[in-house]
C-alpha cells in the first residue's frame, strides 16, 4: 500500500517592517533562523507582497500558518490563534479582489480567484499591536516593547503548533490548550505574553 504524501505546511510572515508593529510577522520569521522548524516545512516572510502569497496558498499546502500583528482588543503583545474562514462564493460580474492588501480574508479571496484548486487550512498567529500606524505617511520603524517580548512567545507557540498540524493538519487545537479555545475562531495565548487571565 502506498503511503500518503508528506504533509506540507506554510509559516507565512506579513507585514511592514517600516510601520512600527505591523513588522511583527516578519520579526517571527527572522527569528526562526535561530530556531529553525522541522524539515520539509516552508517558512518565508511576504511582507507586504499579498499577491506573492496569493499564489503560494495554490502550491498544494495543507495548512498555511500566517503570523501578524491583529488589533482584536487584547492587551498590546497578546497571542491568538485565529482560523481564518474560508472565502464566501463570488457573484457574477463580482470585481477582482484586491492585490495589495495583506489582511488574511483578502489574501485567501485573492488566491480563491486566482485558482481554481482547494485552498489550504490557513490559521494566524496573531499578536495585539500596541502602535500600528494607518498609513506610510506615518513610518516609524521598530517594534514596541510588548511586541518585542512577545516574538520569542510567537517562536515557542510555532514549535509546539507545526508538529502537532504535521501530524494531522486538521487539529482541530494544535496548540493543546481546549481551555482556550473560547470564543470561536479566536484563541487568545496571554499565557505567552505579560497578559492576565482577565485580559482574555
Amino acid at each position: 500500500m502506498t503511503p500518503p504524501p508528506p504533509t506540507r505546511l506554510l509559516v507565512a510572515g506579513v507585514g511592514n517592517i517600516f510601520l512600527a508593529d505591523d513588522a511583527f510577522g516578519p520579526e517571527v520569521i527572522r527569528a526562526l533562523e535561530d530556531r529553525p522548524l522541522p524539515p520539509g516545512v516552508r517558512v518565508r516572510d511576504f511582507g507586504i507582497r499579498g499577491l506573492d502569497l496569493a499564489y503560494e496558498l495554490l502550491d498544494g499546502y495543507d495548512t498555511a500558518v500566517l503570523v501578524d500583528a491583529c488589533p482584536l482588543g487584547h492587551r498590546p503583545g497578546t497571542l491568538s490563534l485565529i482560523e481564518a474562514e474560508p472565502p464566501g462564493g463570488e457573484g457574477p460580474g463580482a470585481a477582482p479582489p484586491e492585490a495589495h492588501g495583506m489582511d488574511p480574508a483578502k489574501v485567501l479571496a485573492l488566491a480563491a480567484h486566482l485558482g481554481d484548486g482547494p485552498l489550504p487550512r490557513v490559521l494566524v498567529l496573531a499578536c495585539e499591536p500596541q502602535r500600528l500606524p494607518s498609513g506610510e505617511e506615518d513610518i516609524a520603524p521598530g517594534l514596541s516593547d510588548p511586541v518585542r517580548e512577545a516574538v520569542g512567545g510567537a517562536v515557542t507557540a510555532l514549535h509546539t503548533m507545526v508538529p502537532a498540524l504535521l501530524a494531522d493538519p486538521s487539529a482541530a487545537d494544535p496548540l493543546g490548550r481546549p481551555e482556550e479555545s473560547a470564543p470561536p475562531l479566536t484563541a487568545a495565548l496571554p499565557h505567552l505574553t505579560a497578559g492576565t487571565a482577565e485580559d482574555r
